[in-house]
């Protein structure tokens, strides 16, 4: 995202609005803030990729032969039969946070929400076969400390207000769930999500070195970094496209920016930036990066880059900024998978999607 998810080592924390009409069809986003240092604020309408309605994906009879199918949580704060309607109620309250704090970075959680399912998530390493998003990790040490996780005590810590409201769910839950509100409420697609993951304890961390490092040049340390994870160059590309949203900190990654002019708009912005734009070395004392040459207000990761100099990942990078609704087909797959790594969810376990808030 972000944030990103936020896919490589770089916050997508940082957020405000586009209305560059002239570059997607989609400018004009559901629930988008204003924006505030120098981007063109506006309101608009939610994507036509996005979804909108509330429903079990795998529609199953309860017991008794009457209600909706109930799934059996297994968590801390009180395990019981939690319904379609109950997550939807946790779905509402994670939307109801995105943009109560005018003042943060650009008005709204959404981006590092993002962030922080992808960072749970994108720890999974198919041969050791740990790592993911099932124990809810990231809240103890020293996976909490690890560099690629800096600034996401923000979004952990605002999420613990829905904890409170919500027992019952867990972390890993909580948090991935958290990464599909933010998406679907910054108009971009309805991501099938199902609930199962458990909590553990400081001795489930995975080692650090799993996530991206924006600050990597070449093709293949993507490629090592997510073939671990299971993914191919297609669902790589499609994650990427998350970096529409959010911004990079100075006192976090070190990196400095927004990626487009509509880091709080779910969109193929970042496809349309990145190809239609010239990037020039950033000139200043922090780590290398690139703006672009017309403006110098958008940023792009050396990491970012690989993927317009790699032949296999180019093509891709193309087709998503032609095709905004083939973009939000592959990354709901994508996403949902990324979000599932190593969660042995039992036979039967249902997929939830949910009513935009």
């Amino acid at each position: 995202m972000a944030s990103a998810l936020q896919i490589l080592r770089v916050p997508l924390a940082r957020t405000g609005m586009m209305m560059m009409s002239t570059q997607t069809s989609h400018a004009f986003r559901r629930k988008a803030v204003p924006l505030i240092r120098n981007y063109a604020s506006g309101a608009g309408e939610k994507s036509s990729g996005g979804g909108s309605k509330l429903g079990l994906w795998a529609v199953l009879a309860a017991a008794g032969g009457g209600g909706g199918y109930y799934f059996w949580t297994t968590q801390g704060g009180g395990s019981g039969p939690k319904s379609a309607s109950d997550y939807q109620k946790v779905y509402n309250a994670i939307a109801k946070i995105l943009e109560e704090d005018a003042e943060y970075d650009d008005g709204s959680y959404g981006p590092v929400l993002v962030r922080l399912a992808w960072h749970a998530s994108g720890t999974f390493d198919k041969n050791a076969k740990d790592g993911g998003s099932n124990k809810g990790t990231m809240r103890f040490e020293p996976e909490s400390k690890h560099d690629a996780n800096a600034g996401l005590h923000i979004a952990r810590q605002k999420l613990e207000k829905v904890k409170a409201q919500f027992p019952w769910i867990s972390y890993g839950d909580l948090w991935t769930l958290a990464g599909v509100v933010a998406v679907q409420e910054m108009g971009g697609p309805t991501i099938p999500w199902r609930a199962g993951r458990v909590d553990g304890t400081a001795k489930d961390c995975p080692p650090d070195g799993r996530l991206p490092d924006g600050g990597n040049p070449t093709p293949q340390h993507p490629r090592d970094v997510f073939y671990r994870m299971g993914l191919d160059d297609q669902e790589i590309v499609a994650l990427i496209g998350a970096h529409t949203l959010g911004r990079c900190h100075t006192d976090r990654s070190g990196f400095d920016g927004p990626w487009t002019n509509s880091p709080t708009a779910f969109s193929n912005s970042y496809y349309i930036e990145i190809l239609g734009r010239k990037w020039v070395e950033k000139k200043w004392t922090g780590p290398k990066q690139f703006v672009d040459k017309e403006s110098g207000q958008l940023m792009m990761l050396p990491a970012d880059l690989a993927f317009v100099n790699d032949k296999a990942f180019k093509q891709w990078v193309e087709t998503y900024a032609k095709d905004e609704k083939k973009f939000f087909a592959d990354f709901t797959k994508a996403y949902k998978k990324l979000l599932e790594l190593g969660v042995p969810f039992p036979e039967g376990t249902p997929e939830f999607t949910f009513k935009t808030a």
